[in-house]
């Protein structure tokens, strides 16, 4: 089989999953799980047919995988990728380029910075921010948070990048108490300390506490959320930014999946004052339905951003704006793409109308679980459901029963230190009547489990 044959086969058998996923269980049966021992081979001594290697990732992989670019996955905040953004995804992995400046791909680095100004166009967000593509939120957290660090000490006269942290100005860091554990991992990874961090309370919807915000001043790094991972609450930008602004903070953004309110007329409310921060990150395989590893980092000054990412060498300089110079990775695939794609297919009425369905879908669960005699423990104001049986060992029997249907899958959460489950909504596969019948599996399992 020639290269154009192998190609073919594995695109053959791409789409037949494709085709398959609203049909296929949800969670591999442990029968499917099991197979997966026929992947425990010894290392050939010489290379076996590529065909043959296609075929057992797909004969025995595809069946033991977790069916979230299907319509009936509900667990984490995991959008379906878009058929153009697969698509484009696959031709760039066609052309494979190092797509690190504009030296390295002309191609690449258009359709880059043209995606870039689509996005801070449909999330309304400073135009001259910089967009770096990393591989994840918690990648491009790690990029925003450094600079915030190295910003916040250079503004006192400290150069943390080429004179360390040994002897510098302390840096007081300030989270939601509810923060998502992406925030802590990049904290830690930067050298912060998770007992140093600062946790502001929070209130019964995982928001902080405006009045018990602690104080600030110009040594302070404040992270805010939009989208709090269980409620999908926000925090109150419009108070808390000018705070932190006034003491001369920084403000940075979490906001994997909520910052695509912004984009939604009905639910940009949420978001109000948003605009203000120094930085923001978010992440296109949730809500923008694109394929993983297109995450962002939106930083408003590029410089600042630029002065801890930059990996200019003798033999590969680039301008500022380069993404090897705002991003984590040196040779890097250009993760742009896909976003270009889906934001130019759906257009800003499209990435609008996937936001405000989801909403009104989770709005729909949330009424019909209460009818049915569910503990339903948020307001709904996005796209997430958090549940509670009858009590505590009926939530473990329901999200047991659920998980073992093969019809759907969900997750389990922990909630004001009580177990719950989390029932999230980010597939543009997933219609009205696949919520329907996400409704009528748990009126059928009952709060009692």
């Amino acid at each position: 089989m020639n290269e154009g044959q192998l190609l073919q086969e594995a695109d053959r058998r791409g789409r037949d999953y494709v085709a398959g996923a609203e049909t296929r269980r949800v969670f591999p049966a442990e029968a499917e799980i099991a197979a997966l021992s026929g992947f425990d081979e010894a290392l050939p001594d010489q290379g076996l047919p590529p065909e043959e290697t296609i075929a057992l990732m797909d004969n025995l992989g595809s069946p033991a995988t977790v069916a979230s670019n299907g319509p009936n996955y509900f667990g984490f905040v995991i959008g379906a990728s878009l058929p153009v953004a697969a698509a484009a995804e696959r031709l760039a992995l066609a052309w494979d380029q190092c797509a690190s400046t504009e030296d390295g791909s002309p191609a690449a680095y258009a359709i880059e910075k043209q995606a870039s100004a689509w996005l801070l166009e449909v999330l309304d967000l400073p135009r001259s921010s910089a967009v770096a593509y990393g591989t994840s939120a918690t990648a491009c957290g790690l990029s925003c948070l450094a600079a915030a660090r190295a910003e916040l000490l250079a503004r006192q006269g400290w150069d943390v990048v080429n004179d360390g942290l040994h002897g510098a100005p302390e840096v007081k860091v300030l989270v939601p108490a509810s923060t998502h554990v992406t925030v802590r991992k990049a904290l830690q990874v930067l050298g912060f300390g998770w007992n140093r961090v600062i946790k502001a309370p929070v209130d019964d919807k995982g928001r902080i506490i405006p009045d018990q915000l602690p104080a600030m001043d110009a040594n302070t790094l404040l992270v805010l959320q939009a989208g709090e991972v269980n409620t999908g609450e926000f925090d109150d930008f419009a108070t808390l930014i000018p705070r932190a602004k006034a003491a001369g903070a920084w403000v940075h953004v979490d906001g994997a999946f909520g910052l695509w309110a912004r984009a939604a007329p009905q639910l940009q409310h949420l978001t109000k004052g948003i605009g203000g921060a120094d930085s923001w990150t978010t992440d296109g395989h949730k809500w923008l339905n694109t394929p993983y590893d297109g995450a962002m980092a939106i930083c408003r000054d590029p410089a600042a951003l630029a002065r801890v990412m930059n990996s200019d060498a003798a033999y590969s300089s680039a301008s500022a704006e380069a993404q090897k110079n705002l991003t984590l990775e040196f040779s890097r695939r250009a993760r742009g793409i896909p976003i270009w794609a889906a934001l130019r297919s759906l257009g800003r009425a499209g990435v609008a109308d996937l936001v405000t369905r989801h909403h009104q879908q989770a709005q729909r669960i949330s009424a019909a679980l209460q009818e049915a005699g569910f503990e339903v423990l948020n307001r709904v104001v996005l796209n997430q459901v958090l549940v509670r049986g009858a009590d505590d060992a009926a939530t473990q029997a329901i999200l047991q029963q659920v998980q073992e249907s093969g019809s759907s899958w969900f997750g389990g959460s922990v909630w004001q230190e009580r177990p719950a489950f989390r029932i999230s909504l980010s597939s543009h596969r997933t219609k009205d009547q696949h919520v329907e019948q996400l409704i009528d599996l748990l009126v059928r399992i009952g709060p009692e489990g």
